[in-house]
């Protein structure tokens, strides 16, 4: 996945980091000229000297082929900017802001865009929202070690019923909307054409709710 994050501070920096370290393709914009010592001898992606709203900045990190882009500077105006021209102007499919004014992250979440709370929210809960791009994450509990998520009811899941997807301990399927109505479905409830599924899992086990859904992870 080739992502593209703006700043690189602590979250950015561990972001990046994490995504090196799992083969992830990450190209870094930053306009501090220390950036280079918080990266570390082994870190695989490049670094860009600029502002990340800047187009020609951003055009030269590559916006145009990114599958994801960050946005963890220090400041919530800028990464409102720049995570509304990535979207918006070069549609890159997933875009996620971290902002520290939890109103205005509710404000801009309602609005379609992914916004990560400091409070809330560390690296590796991001890592999971690129990553795991087809499971839409609404909400997390704890520390992010448990996720609300919604999905689109797979081709591998209909006919078939909820007990087949729900695992004790690791997830299981909270709720069903069906015909813009919302139930709490049993464990012999059957899938449908059309369901949309709201599960609660366990974060560590993201990866095998897509490989038991059908999904192809980025």
């Amino acid at each position: 996945m080739k992502t593209i994050i703006m700043g690189y501070g602590r979250i950015g920096s561990q972001v990046g980091k994490l995504l090196t370290e799992q083969a992830h393709e990450v190209t870094i914009i930053d306009h501090d000229a220390d950036a280079d010592g918080r990266l570390g001898p082994n870190f695989k992606g490049r670094i860009i000297r600029g502002l990340g709203f800047d187009h020609n900045i951003l055009l030269q990190a590559g916006i145009e082929e990114a599958e994801a882009f960050v946005a963890a500077s220090h400041s919530d105006n800028a990464n409102i900017v720049a995570a509304r021209i990535a979207r918006n102007i070069f549609h890159v499919p997933r875009v996620v802001a971290r902002l520290f004014d939890p109103l205005r992250a509710e404000i801009y979440q309602r609005l379609g865009l992914i916004t990560i709370s400091p409070n809330n929210w560390g690296a590796e809960r991001i890592l999971q929202v690129l990553i795991h791009s087809e499971l839409d994450v609404w909400d997390t509990f704890g520390r992010g070690e448990v996720s609300l998520v919604r999905v689109d009811a797979t081709p591998q899941l209909i006919g078939r019923t909820v007990n087949h997807v729900n695992v004790p301990g690791e997830f299981l399927v909270a709720s069903i909307t069906r015909n813009e109505q919302a139930f709490i479905p049993v464990t012999g409830t059957v899938f449908q054409d059309g369901d949309v599924l709201n599960l609660v899992v366990l974060s560590t086990a993201m990866a095998r709710l897509e490989g038991m859904l059908g999904l192809e992870r980025r």
